[in-house]
């Protein structure tokens, strides 16, 4: 099979590209370059496109014969979702019905599609199930959860078969150092973490210590990115076996708070992890932890690092070789 993974320069996309290459599938890599980095692209071709070009998309599926779609190109920053919604909608709404109208032109009818638990907003119970209700409180989610009912009416009334993926934290990294997580700018915790222990930052946030938690910190479920790559290869094969289309959790069903991914990251690199202990950030919700239990019932899933060390492990050893993509600039807060 030949599948178009959009955003495939990116941090998920590139790891997923490795996966499909490894259990023999061709990744065409479909990225723009804005975010993601030529330099993961080492899995298959790398096709520089826009999605906001219908014509494009179309000319990449048909000259590749594509089979299928795994699509993670989006923005992703929540609270720069906020103050330019129309940035957001314009990306990760009108540019997947871009994507949607040119696979339905070539007659490709399945779609595996990266989706967040920011679909549920604040959560009405944890662990959260596919049950509560998408009820989004910023513009990223939403835009998430409308592609969602898109893909469902899609389904519907063109046959088009789709797997929504809402994965909790990603984190972690390949664990050969060969690739790995570099955003500009950075607001995941475990690389800012890394980056403070390595001097690179002065000290890291921590937003919120009055949280009703343990240790009074928000409390997050850290999923490692080779576990969420395999899940879409396994989507993949859900629906080529003529699966449900459904919407499903990645998580651990495990939650760590921050400051113990702050001791997790000290551990890991015999580093201290200078912290400043701030006010919350407005709409953070004190806990959110997934019940995966539904992607193991339906695609036989469950994540394989479910230990806080061994994900930050594979982390450290990609952030401490002091030479990640060299078309990067890391941030500084």
């Amino acid at each position: 099979m030949t599948i178009l993974v959009t955003g495939g320069a990116g941090y998920i996309g590139s790891h997923t590209a490795k996966a499909l290459s490894e259990a023999g599938m061709e990744p065409v890599a479909f990225d723009d370059l804005s975010t993601g980095h030529r330099d993961s692209v080492r899995w298959g071709p790398l096709v520089e496109g826009s999605l906001a070009d219908r014509e494009q998309i179309a000319a990449a599926l048909r000259r590749h014969s594509v089979d299928a779609v795994i699509h993670f190109a989006a923005k992703a920053y929540v609270g720069e979702s906020v103050v330019v919604p129309r940035m957001y909608f314009q990306s990760n709404v009108v540019n997947t019905l871009n994507l949607l109208a040119a696979m339905l032109d070539c007659g490709v009818k399945h779609i595996v599609f990266s989706s967040t638990c920011a679909v549920y907003g604040i959560p009405e119970h944890v662990p959260i199930t596919e049950q509560q209700a998408p009820q989004p409180v910023n513009p990223y989610g939403e835009s998430k959860a409308f592609v969602e009912r898109v893909l469902s009416w899609y389904g519907q009334a063109y046959g088009l078969r789709w797997v929504a993926l809402r994965y909790f934290n990603a984190s972690g990294a390949d664990p050969e150092g060969r690739i790995g997580e570099v955003h500009q700018p950075e607001t995941h915790l475990i690389p800012l973490a890394i980056r403070a222990a390595l001097g690179l930052e002065s000290a890291i946030g921590i937003f919120g210590v009055d949280y009703p938690t343990p240790d009074g910190t928000a409390v997050r479920d850290y999923i490692h990115v080779e576990d969420l790559a395999r899940a879409h290869l396994l989507a993949l094969d859900h629906l080529r076996d003529g699966g449900d289309v459904m919407a499903l959790n990645l998580g651990t069903g495990h939650g760590s708070s921050v400051r113990e991914v702050l001791n997790s990251v000290e551990s890991v690199s015999g580093r201290q992890v200078p912290a400043i202990e701030m006010d919350r950030r407005a709409g953070d919700p004190p806990i959110l932890v997934a019940d995966p239990s539904l992607a193991g019932q339906e695609l036989g899933w469950q994540a394989s690092y479910k230990d806080l060390d061994g994900i930050v492990k594979t982390a450290w050893k990609w952030h401490s070789r002091g030479d990640a993509y060299a078309d990067s600039v890391p941030s500084r807060r």
